[in-house]
């Protein structure tokens, strides 16, 4: 009987974990789909929520550039303005042996493509880049 309670007790545990490792994986991935949407139609509100407290961005093959989180939300409403969304996409994702999550897609304006880059660390935007095609 004592015996049967510990198995109890273990498996209980194991399938804890297994539970909190699987919504954490779902919940970065849903991350992943609100950045995709967020781009899509071109919303930078809804972008910079999932902005970290330094955001680097590069936009049209231009230098890097560090802003905060609330001026990089001005900068991308300023790009969206100006290249209005047709359609965006993920072409690939995927994480480095470090944790730092990665989507390369191509943005579709009315003023041509873009490759986009977006790289995140913790759940966050540490860095986009938009390379005019």
């Amino acid at each position: 009987m004592k015996n049967l309670k510990q198995i109890a007790v273990v498996f209980s545990l194991l399938l804890a974990a297994v539970f909190f490792t699987a919504e954490q994986s779902v919940a970065q991935g849903d991350v992943m789909g609100g950045v995709k949407s967020a781009i899509k139609v071109g919303s930078s509100k809804d972008l910079a929520r999932n902005f970290s407290s330094v955001v680097e961005i590069t936009l049209e093959s231009g230098d890097a550039t560090s802003y905060s989180s609330t001026q990089a939300e001005f900068v991308m409403k300023n790009f969206f303005s100006k290249n209005p969304p047709v359609d965006f996409s993920y072409s690939h994702q995927g994480a480095s042996d470090k944790g730092q999550k990665y989507a390369i897609g191509t943005y579709t304006s009315k003023n041509g493509t873009y490759t986009v880059l977006v790289r995140m660390k913790e759940s966050k935007i540490q860095s986009m880049n938009f390379i005019k095609d």
